[in-house]
């Protein structure tokens, strides 16, 4: 009974919004806005009035939600397809591919914010590393005029698997390597334009907001204003009054780096996690991507384009201060050239658990090298084991939460793995592939959306890492986390299944959304990507079925369903340890707010882990 009332919901929702957009014979332009790594609480008229307008004047999706883990690709893949990370494989910025990709030099543990990368995995995975279509593609292929714009990788995503560089045939793309040798190329069209609006053929670079300092040298003091400034010309005096004189709907993307290039790289707080990530530098980041949002409404009222077109804003993920102590790693315990006493290095992880395990330490970012003591593998990513082309454990490194992959499915390995991972205070919550069992403390990964259509290698354990909330009033918006990457504790980072991670900004205003109106229903980045397709008419055929919903209850005359909350628990370990995940849902869909075990992760506080709700 409980599967024919969702469906009949389901179908509900679908005719209220065939019904909705019927009387639109041609669908409405889309500018998708995309402040990286804004907090869904930080936005204020003070700190970012373009995007408080956005908010107040239109929807206010105040219960919003980061695809976990809150990474940049990660959740570009689900904005860009509609569905879950089971389905699209991206599961972080860096992943296990499972050969060695070329582009990067080689390893088989790939940072995935980089075009040629993005292009190689296409290659070997089928045509298409996210084996899911992407909007982009979609709208393109109906004719709409597409364009991406913005930060390196996630821009590519929203259209990367066609033949690139011929009109007509691809989405115009332009980011930070644009008229380099490892760009996409440009259209002749596209060039012409540029020369006549006086801009040029190549991206500038992000100048002193792309340095990060060291443990000694503190990092950026400045917005990533130069190179978002190009971005914002290359919309406004070329893009959009190409759109409008080719009179066809257009949808652009339009994907600002900031502010999370400030945020990750800020000089403000060296060592330190106060005021970390909401020092002046951050701050500035968030008003630079403010501005940026507030020409491009701008140029929409100059070109008579602003009745015609949907705004919608979606940060992927929120943020937090980077904390390197521990109390329990061997790692944190040695002496490295690059790290304060007793801060944990990059690859902690990498380090623990090889020593944990006995097992020998190769870095797949330096040629296979096995790794000294006293040194760390290069960009924190491990391969452990006897062979290091034959690894028995893999660990890829990106940040709040780390990907452990075993690729000969070694179930007691696997055991030894989490029983070392569960002695670390740095960890708050592990999740399982299915595959390999279950666990006590741990929750199987298809419970969060982690076991789906992958083309690329399923991670076998993902690791989330303790966060706490310290500095202001508002946890989300002072979260520190624990995390595993060669920034330094004060600057920020993401990733982790803390609130502060997983309340991301989103909002929309425009001719086929409610005006005024505060979404209490919770919303992810995959319903963002569905709802876009739903307006647009776009159908595509999943391999998947991990996809988010149409979000009706914002649209005019659209259906508001009802939401329920829930908790997931697992068997405790034997002094107690449980990773809980707590979620709201809509119909089927979960939407989790925080995950781990409770006391060590912000927004699951220690009486979640006494709820009794549903175990495993």
């Amino acid at each position: 009974m409980r599967h024919a009332v969702v469906t009949l919901t389901a179908g509900l929702l679908l005719l209220s919004t065939t019904v909705a957009f019927s009387q639109n014979s041609k669908p409405h332009n889309i500018i998708l806005f995309v402040p990286d790594g804004l907090r869904g609480r930080i936005v204020r008229p003070e700190t970012a009035p373009a995007m408080a307008e956005v908010r107040d004047r239109g929807v206010n999706f105040k219960n919003s939600h980061s695809m976990f883990p809150t990474f940049t690709t990660a959740n570009a893949s689900a904005i860009a397809t509609g569905h879950y990370l089971g389905d699209t494989g991206d599961f972080a910025n860096t992943i296990y591919t499972g050969y060695p990709v070329a582009p990067a030099n080689g390893t088989v543990t790939p940072f995935l914010e980089s075009d040629p990368v993005i292009l190689d995995a296409d290659a070997h995975f089928g045509g298409d590393y996210l084996n899911e279509d992407t909007i982009l593609k979609m709208a393109r292929a109906k004719g709409f005029s597409t364009a991406a714009i913005g930060k390196l990788g996630p821009t590519l995503i929203f259209d990367h698997t066609d033949k690139i560089g011929t009109e007509g045939t691809h989405s115009i793309v332009f980011d930070d390597a644009t008229g380099r040798k490892n760009g996409v190329p440009l259209s002749e069209e596209i060039k012409a334009a540029l020369t006549k609006a006086g801009l040029p053929l190549a991206t500038p670079s992000r100048g002193e907001n792309g340095k990060a300092g060291n443990a000694t040298t503190a990092g950026t003091l400045v917005p990533n204003t130069v190179q978002q400034a190009y971005f914002v010309d290359v919309a406004t005096k070329v893009l959009l009054p190409l759109f409008k004189a080719r009179n066809t709907p257009f949808v652009l993307v339009f994907w600002s780096r900031d502010p999370d290039g400030s945020q990750h790289n800020n000089g403000d707080s060296l060592n330190t996690v106060t005021p970390g990530i909401n020092g002046p530098t951050s701050l500035a980041g968030i008003k630079n991507a403010d501005n940026n949002l507030a020409a491009l409404r701008k140029a929409l009222d100059d070109l008579g384009l602003a009745a015609d077109t949907n705004i919608i804003i979606a940060s992927d993920h929120g943020f937090s201060t980077i904390s390197k102590q521990s109390k329990t790693s061997a790692a944190a315990k040695a002496a490295y050239d690059d790290t304060p006493k007793d801060f944990l290095p990059l690859g902690f992880v990498a380090l623990d658990l090889a020593k944990a395990l006995d097992l020998p330490l190769f870095d797949p970012n330096n040629s296979n090298a096995k790794v000294a003591d006293g040194a760390h593998p290069k960009a924190g990513n491990g391969l452990l084991g006897a062979d290091p082309s034959k690894p028995e454990l893999v660990v890829a490194t990106n940040g709040g939460s780390d990907l452990i992959y075993l690729p000969k499915r070694d179930k007691k390995l696997a055991r030894r793995a989490i029983e070392a991972l569960l002695k670390q205070d740095y960890v708050s919550g592990i999740f399982v592939d299915d595959k390999l069992g279950r666990f006590r403390g741990t929750l199987e990964m298809s419970q969060i959306g982690l076991k789906g259509k992958a083309a690329t290698p399923t991670p076998s354990i993902v690791v989330n890492f303790r966060s706490y909330a310290k500095g202001c009033d508002e946890p989300s918006n002072c979260s520190v986390e624990v995390a595993d990457t060669v920034l330094r504790q004060g600057q920020g980072m993401h990733g982790s299944f803390g609130r502060g991670d997983t309340l991301n900004f989103m909002a929309a205003i425009g001719p086929d959304f409610k005006a005024g109106y505060v979404d209490p229903l919770p919303v992810n980045n995959a319903d963002v990507g569905m709802t876009i397709a739903g307006l647009l008419g776009l159908h595509n055929a999943s391999n998947g079925g991990l996809t988010g919903r149409m979000m009706s209850e914002a649209l005019p005359n659209g259906i508001v369903p009802k939401s329920a909350d829930g908790t997931i628990i697992s068997k405790p370990t034997a002094n107690g340890l449980r990773t809980v995940a707590k979620y709201q849902r809509v119909l089927s869909q979960r939407y989790f707010d925080a995950a781990g075990f409770p006391g060590r992760t912000v927004g699951l506080d220690v009486e979640s882990g006494k709820q009794k709700t549903a175990g495993k």
